[in-house]
């Protein structure tokens, strides 16, 4: 038979206790209650509970010493209890038998605390409710002895989480979330049992949560830490409060790399705090809670740093509770042009500024080959290079309360200033990546400029599209059909009457040049090009790589490029340290080389005869275009971010490139390598074929017509 000890530290409210003691014994458990409350003159209505047995606990330290009198007069109210309690021998009887150990109110947790840890008392509850579940759970269980768990120390609990949040200090809270505490199963249940619990002023609610979910944290219990704080806003009626708790929450799980379980709630009640302040005007603290709404649903551990995100799965369901949002569906409607672009001179060349802010990987052949051009004038702008600049071009806090307030700003004053006499100048403005100087340059008119922007891959995955206005863009200038699906699916304003044009070109690559004779033993040598994100997923190469040299240790991987930086997220710092222990022994037995960074990637490529893209996700995968030039056979993952859909991997690559798993990798290697002649043909087919493609001769034409059409 089960038996429940309960202990009080306050005279319970009778009428409910004696209804649940009922509950207990139905169940077929035996109740006990000892209490620091004067028991004697409650006599008749402790009869009427039906209690199994009850023991008066010492109501006072009047014969304990005076040092343990002075501890208990600057102690919180359940020290005081443990300190009058803990020498009773009754006490003590029971708790060693009992199976459940039940604090009825916040005085009496400490002791039920103490008593679970000496005892080791799995099952040690704060309150009715969660002691019913228990008895509920060993019944099934079939237990009829005592449940024995490990429970670590504890200092100072609950109801004195009042008291402990106003008047003492914060060391001593510290102590009673402590690791050891929190590591505990039934240590961290109490404590989110404490911060939820009723009657809690919201302010101490709040200290209090944070108290735990730090304890937590140290425990190592970060989703716990999590919760804590969740459950805690749950119970708060202020809506700004609540969603701090709820940001708070989110970022304990960001920053260990851990997808978010309130996510929504917390995304959610950024977007009411912004709406609220958008209906009253107060556009400067709306764009605040907007801006921190994008950034958690856009967080790069959810989209960037793992090898899956929510956007894979379901686009358009991710983004739609952000497009319900009054904040967000004024910041994406459409401003449009107040005249049309004007057409390209015929009696001069054309004026054409090509900017970025700080990445110009993909731009040299672009500048190379419009610097020289007969009928073209460029101006190269990287904005990161002027301090003015850069700081309008990344200022999305500055977009976001523009755009809410529908007319002018300080910004737009700024970004008017500072960027008029390029517009001025330019026939056509070539903007490189889809992110903060696209945003920026769309809160102003264009004039009579042509605004073309070129969205790669990476910027799906951040706020940034839907802080920019399309209305304002006259051409959007895709990679792949992949990417251009997934972008329009999640950006409502592209799918309206004021979208702008959109193209298909391939990124500007001299591939001639990676046309070189590879060696014969290049043939069993696999190559990866580019491994300093996660989104490359180079363990998938090293699952290849095992699964051929099971046939012929030949074989070997050769990684081309820097490392992860695994500063950049938890979830990063994790998947490079799993990445280099299943590297090392590759790397010590020579079956793995490590090239690092190269300015020479076609000398590189000279050794590889296989070329890999192993990547989750990928715009256009430049690395495996260059490699199939050079002559090293291609296989190419069937990214998952884009598998199945309509257009992807499958869709981009000739038939036979593509694989969908590492097996199939494995056997497309082994068969195209089984011979030097089988191996050099597929090279040979893979080159012409990148040559034709995408080689740059091919795809600059494609640019001509796009800046200069028919001209």
């Amino acid at each position: 038979m089960t038996r429940v000890l309960f202990i009080a530290s306050a005279k319970p409210q009778f009428g409910v206790f004696a209804d649940s003691v009922r509950k207990f014994r139905a169940q077929g458990a035996q109740t006990f209650l000892a209490g620091t409350f004067h028991m004697e003159s409650n006599a008749e209505a402790l009869a009427a509970t039906e209690l199994d047995g009850t023991h008066q606990l010492p109501r006072s330290l009047t014969f304990r010493s005076a040092a343990v009198r002075r501890k208990a007069s600057r102690s919180p109210l359940g020290m005081r209890v443990w300190l009058q309690s803990k020498g009773d021998g009754w006490l003590r009887q029971e708790a060693r038998r009992a199976d459940i150990l039940v604090a009825l109110d916040p005085g009496a947790v400490y002791t039920v605390w103490r008593l679970a840890q000496h005892y080791r008392i799995e099952e040690a509850h704060f309150g009715i409710a969660p002691a019913l579940k228990a008895v509920g759970r060993l019944k099934g269980k079939g237990a009829t002895g005592v449940q024995r768990g490990v429970l670590p120390p504890l200092d100072v609990v609950k109801r004195d989480v009042k008291r402990s949040v106003d008047g003492l200090p914060a060391a001593v809270m510290r102590r009673a979330t402590a690791r050891p505490v929190m590591r505990s199963a039934v240590g961290a249940r109490m404590w989110r049992t404490a911060v939820t619990a009723p009657g809690v002023p919201a302010k101490v609610r709040i200290a209090t949560s944070r108290y735990v979910a730090e304890g937590m944290q140290w425990a190592g219990r970060t989703s716990g830490a999590a919760l804590a704080l969740a459950a805690a806003a749950a119970k708060i009626p202020d809506q700004e409060l609540k969603a701090q708790l709820l940001d708070e929450a989110v970022m304990k799980e960001l920053g260990r790399g851990i997808n978010p379980r309130d996510l929504g709630k917390a995304v959610s009640a950024q977007l009411t705090q912004a709406d609220a302040r958008f209906a009253v005007g107060d556009h400067a603290k709306a764009a605040a809670a907007l801006d921190r709404a994008l950034f958690l649903a856009f967080h790069r551990v959810l989209h960037i740093d793992q090898l899956s995100s929510p956007l894979a799965k379901n686009a358009e369901g991710f983004v739609a509770p952000l497009y319900r949002s009054a904040a967000v569906q004024a910041l994406s409607r459409p401003q449009g042009r107040k005249s049309a672009a004007a057409a390209a001179p015929t009696d001069r060349p054309l004026r054409l500024l090509v900017t970025t802010s700080a990445n110009a990987n993909f731009l040299s052949n672009i500048l190379d080959r419009y610097r020289d051009h007969p009928d073209v004038e460029l101006r190269f702008l990287d904005l990161a290079t002027q301090k003015a600049l850069k700081r309008i071009a990344w200022a999305g806090r500055l977009v976001l309360q523009d755009r809410l307030s529908g007319g002018t700003s300080d910004y737009q004053e700024e970004v008017e200033r500072l960027m008029r006499p390029y517009l001025d100048w330019a026939d056509t403005v070539f903007v490189d990546w889809a992110v903060g100087p696209a945003a920026m340059l769309t809160t102003i008119d264009p004039g009579t400029a042509r605004i073309v922007v070129r969205l790669h891959s990476y910027e799906a995955f951040t706020r940034w599209p839907h802080m920019t206005d399309f209305s304002r863009i006259d051409d959007l200038v895709y990679v792949a059909p992949h990417v251009r699906d997934l972008v329009e699916s999640l950006v409502p304003q592209l799918r309206g009457d004021q979208a702008p044009r959109t193209h298909l070109l391939d990124n500007a690559m001299d591939l001639s040049g990676f046309v070189r004779p590879k060696p014969a033993d290049a043939r069993f040598n696999l190559g990866l090009v580019g491994i300093s994100q996660v989104a490359k997923d180079p363990m998938w190469a090293v699952d290849v790589l095992n699964r051929v040299r099971q046939h012929d240790e030949r074989y070997r991987l050769l990684l081309v490029g820097g490392d992860m930086n695994a500063k950049t997220s938890r979830a990063t710092h994790d998947y490079l340290r799993q990445f280099r222990r299943e590297l090392k022994p590759l790397v010590e037995s020579g079956a793995v080389l490590k090239l690092g960074p190269t300015d020479d990637v076609p000398s590189a490529l000279t050794d590889i005869g296989v070329i890999l893209s192993s990547s989750v996700r990928e715009g256009c995968h430049v690395g495996l275009m260059e490699g199939a030039a050079s002559g090293a056979v291609p296989v190419s993952r069937d990214w998952p971010f884009y598998a199945g859909k309509p257009n992807s991997a499958r869709t981009l690559y000739p038939e036979g490139w593509v694989v969908g798993s590492a097996e199939e990798a494995a056997q497309r290697i082994l068969k195209a390598t089984a011979t030097e002649e089988s191996w050099r043909e597929a090279g040979k087919l893979a080159s012409e074929h990148a040559l034709s493609a995408w080689d740059w001769p091919v795809v600059a034409k494609q640019f001509d017509e796009l800046f200069l059409g028919e001209r």
